[in-house]
């Protein structure tokens, strides 16, 4: 069963492409060295130097109890650099999807990553890795791309592959996304099958 699925309804299509201003990547998790977030910082320098008005969001928990956690001081170091912008928490992830213009997640490994249904189902292109988890949220080369874990360089390459599409070909990328979680991760459909899993198993007893 996939996950807890996404609420379509609250995480509609919001398509609004990237001028030749800024371009923003968004990565959104709780800021641990596990989610990635430490390649995502390393992919932002190599992707910056080229693309010096591409733009490299955070957003998230920081002060986190885990041993992977990142610490504030941290965090401040890599803004004082110039290179990312750390957005704090939100109770409105979808206000800061929908002004951004690709959702990346290098995570490790996930159960099923909420981040990605949420940005897919609003019509991002999305970019996380090819580990347990993160894979099924993406058709890699269709609704996004699919990056080596713990690998900030194919990580930046993947980021200059997005750049390099055309806004009608990112455009294309995301609804393609969209159209995948109306098939495979609607809550609607999600909670029918875990009610006809519970079904079946109380047929059983």
């Amino acid at each position: 069963v996939a996950g807890s699925g996404v609420n379509l309804a609250t995480f509609e299509v919001s398509q609004t492409p990237a001028t030749s201003e800024s371009f923003v990547f968004l990565l959104i998790a709780r800021m641990l060295w596990d989610k990635g977030v430490g390649e995502f910082v390393e992919a932002a320098r190599r992707v910056h130097a080229q693309h010096p008005n591409a733009e490299f969001h955070l957003l998230g928990s920081l002060d986190v109890q885990n041993p992977s956690a990142i610490t504030r001081e941290q965090m401040q170091a890599w803004e004082a650099e110039g290179v990312v912008r750390y957005l704090g928490v939100s109770d409105d992830v979808a206000a800061h999807i929908r002004v951004s213009d690709c959702v990346v997640l290098p995570s490790y490994r996930e159960g099923l990553p909420r981040t990605m249904l949420e940005g897919a189902a609003m019509g991002k292109p999305l970019i996380t890795t090819d580990a347990p988890g993160c894979r099924d949220t993406v058709d890699d080369g269709l609704t996004g791309f699919l990056c080596k874990p713990r690998d900030a360089g194919d990580l930046a390459d993947k980021m200059l592959q997005m750049l390099a599409l055309t806004p009608e070909e990112r455009s294309q990328m995301g609804l393609r996304g969209r159209q995948k979680m109306e098939r495979e991760f609607d809550e609607q459909i999600v909670i029918k099958r875990y009610l006809e899993l519970i079904s079946e198993i109380e047929k059983q007893r």
